[in-house]
């Protein structure tokens, strides 16, 4: 069977993740994606993270994550020939995403409005720190900031100590999705009506979609929750993570009937909240009616009892009931090796140069008649100039001359940061 987006060319002129993530859906659902890199490529090739002991120069992880699959192009467009193949590459092209600042696009004539004339068809989909709009349209963004500004980062972490960062760059993918979902919308509207548009989202966009009933629970009735801790600020009762005696941790979230509330509280001795009114229904035991006061006392006993017995003995016991709904707290080490995400394809390997096979997160979503699928490793910088370049019928000449322009650009880069490191070396 034809995969969803097979036939669609995807044009990505985009760097770290919430661009890249987008159109790597595109591409596991079948569009062919081109990604068009400056000379140095994109930043996010060389972002090593912590730990990392491969050899200098090797494919940084965050790049290798979202970009599997994608053809590279390094073109420099501040030059002439640059932009003739860019402009070849867009006459071929259903979507254009790019998460490169507004301000720099319309310096290269690449804004919506450059382009929508020349290419009515293109859906041109831009995604942003802020949105489109207001005062902080064009504003540089990293993806604890997004957070921070749409109220994420106040609301995690303990009420007595600084607000804590999310552990993962949560909404730089959580934008990403946004965007990937709203390219579809418009894909869809151009078959519907024969028209290409402007798609634009953003990660503080996404982080309010994030917190729909957060937000609305506090618009309705105007509450301050505080920080929770191993909790829920909205959520009263014993829902959240406990430690267990050889400091583990379980999240124990609901008990869906009586029966498993009765052998919880008698495997937790804590018999006592078995005939307890206030616990006596799923409504309650998720927090219903329940006072601050309540909260501090059921929490306190759950902390009691899973300090009480190592994390083996609580999985044993907790995996023979399943109207408990619970789960351990899994490291990314953990989630790497769990068993689920292998059996549902949630994990692929791919070759990452200059590391070698490595395992990352494949194709999340299933079709049952038009599956998409995991298309290959993240690219080589550059790796596709010649075939896609000669393919639009650009003359050998200019794609020389591009390669040419690209590999000096790097090579007086290297050089200077070589000049660098031993000025550096020289102070010492």
């Amino acid at each position: 069977m034809p995969e969803p987006l097979e036939g669609i060319t995807v044009i990505e002129m985009t760097i770290a993740v919430q661009g890249p993530a987008a159109g790597l859906y595109l591409r596991d659902m079948g569009a062919t994606v081109v990604k068009v890199e400056p000379p140095l490529g994109d930043p996010s090739r060389y972002t090593r993270g912590r730990d990392n002991h491969h050899p200098n120069g090797s494919m940084g992880p965050q790049y290798a994550a979202v970009n599997r699959g994608k053809r590279s192009l390094c073109i420099d467009l501040k030059t002439t020939a640059g932009m003739q193949a860019l402009h070849a590459l867009l006459a071929t092209a259903d979507v254009f995403v790019t998460n490169y600042r507004a301000a720099a696009l319309a310096a290269l004539d690449l804004d919506y409005d450059s382009l929508k004339t020349r290419y009515p068809n293109l859906i041109y989909a831009a995604v942003n720190g802020f949105g489109p709009l207001g005062p902080d349209q064009d504003k540089a963004m990293l993806d604890g900031v997004a957070a921070s500004r749409g109220g994420l980062i106040h609301h995690t972490g303990h009420s007595d100590r600084t607000p804590s960062l999310i552990g993962a760059i949560v909404l730089d993918t959580a934008g990403a999705m946004q965007l990937a979902l709203s390219i579809m919308t418009a894909l869809f509207a151009r078959v519907r009506y024969n028209v290409g548009q402007q798609v634009q989202t953003s990660a503080l966009g996404a982080a309010l979609w994030l917190q729909q009933w957060e937000l609305t629970h506090v618009g309705m009735t105007q509450a301050s929750l505080p920080r929770a801790g191993s909790h829920h600020p909205n959520i009263t009762g014993f829902y959240g993570v406990y430690t267990t005696r050889d400091n583990g941790a379980i999240m124990l979230a609901q008990v869906m009937d009586q029966e498993s509330w009765d052998r919880l509280c008698i495997f937790a001795d804590a018999l006592e909240l078995s005939l307890d009114p206030r616990f006596q229904t799923p409504g309650q035991r998720l927090g219903a009616g329940l006072t601050d006061a309540d909260t501090l006392e059921v929490r306190r006993i759950f902390g009691r009892a899973f300090a009480s017995k190592d994390t083996a003995t609580w999985i044993e016991f907790l995996s023979q009931e399943p109207e408990i709904i619970w789960e351990r707290v899994n490291s990314w080490q953990d989630v790497l090796n769990d068993p689920q995400n292998r059996a549902n394809d949630y994990l692929t390997e791919i070759h990452v140069d200059g590391v070698g096979r490595s395992t990352t997160v494949g194709n999340l979503v299933r079709l049952s008649e038009t599956p998409g699928s995991v298309k290959g490793d993240p690219p080589v910088l550059g790796e596709a100039n010649n075939d896609i370049l000669s393919s639009l019928g650009i003359d050998q000449a200019v794609i020389d001359d591009i390669e040419q322009h690209a590999t000096a650009t790097r090579v007086e880069w290297l050089t200077e940061l070589q000049q660098i490191a031993d000025a550096a070396a020289g102070l010492k």
